[in-house]
């Protein structure tokens, strides 16, 4: 998750004169969409439509299929198998029987395929980025950028398989020596969502290959051909037959078997806290262990000796990236009352800039929702501050295409700005999941630790000022695994990612990721 506030728009066109003048130019720019995807790729082959298991790309036994839609038209774009226990079972058998050889190779060898995958990943990364905006809607910078961010995880754990060091800990006695060994875990399942199809997978699948585990990969079954391609060219790349497993289907026949499964030792997992829940409830059956990274609800805090100018661009970055529909998403903005109106004037011209459109258009900074029901949640919870009280400085609802637009049957929210809000509304208590920025005001520090930390969640938050001393009480008093001080673009391979409270368990990225994937086994040797 790289920087990408390069392709936001300080200022610029209002977005309903965008509505009224560039219909016609999404209008056009959609016209050879998707038309023929595989036409659009370098490399045609990269567009898979079969799950993988074992070496072989394989259908569902039932002969079942999944549409896979454009969100930006509603349309499919493709169709793959709807795989369940079954397939997952018999993909558990290969990981089980790899496993027995890719985890006893040295870490050097791992570390060397590991690097192929990264190279070959590599030269197909704009074939990659059209997939993910095919499936997931995100504009192709945003795409682009989630492809910089996911390349470095395989980069970063290439290099740590030969990183994986035990520890000789000092006998209590002379007659005794202890050595400490990390070993795989095991198999691992691997349930990853349709917001980042491609850097939520290889954060997973990096590390475990690294430290000799092998993977049943469950991806969204809303974006898959990102998966696939990821999967196509890890066997180019010499990863052995079983080792890496990629599944497409409905998600619970799925989850359901690999919960159930003894073989499978770990569970990683990005999604809602809810299904987190209901995975830890399920690997108590087996003792497995799971990293968990689970919802948020981020606070942005601007204290009233902020940078308004670059605070007011660093929300539009963070809370309508990827059309609001990421984990770490600043969902409430927090504005000390002195400021609170010229930051607002600030923040709704830069987002009446941003533009609506498919991901494919060059002009597009704002995608469309995964899917029509994500449009509804959205639309109730703002509904739900309206009623409340909110003003909608700006959007705040569906956009008209007009009749006859190809976008018309897309799963577009307005970018929105609510002010006047408070903390009854959902849109304090909840996860937006969509473009909107509510903002509430505070009037000391004290009051705007306790609102950011009302509630269950703990994945990010965020706040802005010049006072190096209330950098240190703010940061430390905040209760959130990850705290970005006078920025949001907060994340990197080299750096622990994860959340406390019921934000989940666990860290991914870092040398911290690796050990997520190891058991310690403590050995002594008597003199």
């Amino acid at each position: 998750m790289r920087r990408v506030l390069a392709y936001l728009p300080s200022d610029g066109a209002g977005l309903r004169s965008q509505f009224a003048n560039g219909v016609a130019t999404a209008t056009r720019a959609f016209a050879t969409l998707h038309s023929d995807l595989r036409a659009q790729l370098s490399e045609p082959d990269l567009l898979k439509h079969q799950s993988y298991v074992g070496g072989r790309w394989i259908d569902s036994q039932s002969g079942k299929t999944i549409e896979v839609l454009d969100p930006a038209t509603g349309k499919p774009i493709a169709r793959v198998p709807d795989c369940g226990g079954a397939e997952t079972r018999q993909a558990i058998a290969a990981a089980e029987i790899q496993f027995k050889e890719w985890g006893q190779r040295p870490g050097k060898e791992r570390a060397t395929i590991l690097r192929r995958w990264f190279d070959l990943v590599v030269a197909a990364r704009e074939d990659i980025c059209r997939l993910m905006t095919a499936e997931s809607g995100k504009p192709l910078a945003e795409a682009r950028g989630e492809f910089d961010s996911g390349i470095a995880s395989i980069e970063w754990f290439a290099e740590e398989a030969k990183r994986t060091c035990g520890d000789i800990v000092e006998s209590p006695d002379r007659h005794r020596r202890f050595m400490v060994l990390k070993q795989p875990i095991g198999v691992v399942g691997a349930i990853t969502p349709w917001n980042f199809p491609f850097s939520m997978i290889t954060r997973k699948v990096s590390p475990a290959l690294a430290a000799g585990c092998t993977v049943v990969l469950k991806p969204s079954e809303l974006t898959p051909l990102t998966a696939f391609a990821l999967v196509e060219l890890a066997e180019r790349a010499g990863v052995p037959p079983g080792a890496l497993n990629v599944l497409s289907g409905t998600a619970q026949p799925i989850s359901d078997a690999l919960m159930a499964s003894e073989v499978v030792r770990k569970i990683g997992f990005t999604g809602s806290t809810r299904v987190g829940k209901l995975l830890m409830q399920a690997a108590a059956g087996t003792v497995k262990r799971v990293s968990l990274e689970l919802g948020g609800n981020a606070p942005f805090i601007v204290f009233p000796d902020a940078d308004l100018e670059k605070a007011a661009r660093a929300v539009v970055a963070s809370s309508h990236r990827n059309a609001g529909q990421t984990c770490i998403c600043t969902n409430r903005v927090l504005v000390h009352e002195e400021v609170h109106d010229a930051f607002v004037d600030l923040l709704v011209a830069k987002v009446r800039a941003l533009q609506l459109g498919p991901g494919s258009d060059p002009g597009t900074t704002h995608g469309p929702l995964i899917t029509a029901a994500a449009v509804d949640g959205v639309e109730a919870k703002v509904q739900d501050a309206l009623a409340k009280g909110a003003t909608a400085a700006c959007g705040g609802r569906r956009p008209d295409w007009g009749r006859g637009s190809p976008l018309e049957g897309g799963f577009f929210f307005e970018p929105t700005v609510l002010t006047g809000a408070t903390p009854d509304m959902r849109v304090f208590r909840e996860e937006v999941f969509g473009p909107v920025t509510p903002v509430f005001k505070f009037g000391s520090d004290d009051e705007a630790v306790e609102l950011a930390n009302d509630t269950e969640y703990g994945l990010a938050a965020y706040f802005f000022t010049r006072d190096v001393s209330r950098v240190w009480r703010v940061a430390e008093r905040l209760q959130y695994g990850m705290v970005g001080v006078n920025e949001v673009a907060i994340t990197a391979e080299v750096a622990p990612f994860g959340g406390v409270k019921q934000s989940g368990l666990g860290r991914e990225q870092s040398k911290y990721g690796l050990q997520e994937f190891q058991d310690l086994k403590s050995v002594c040797l008597g003199l």
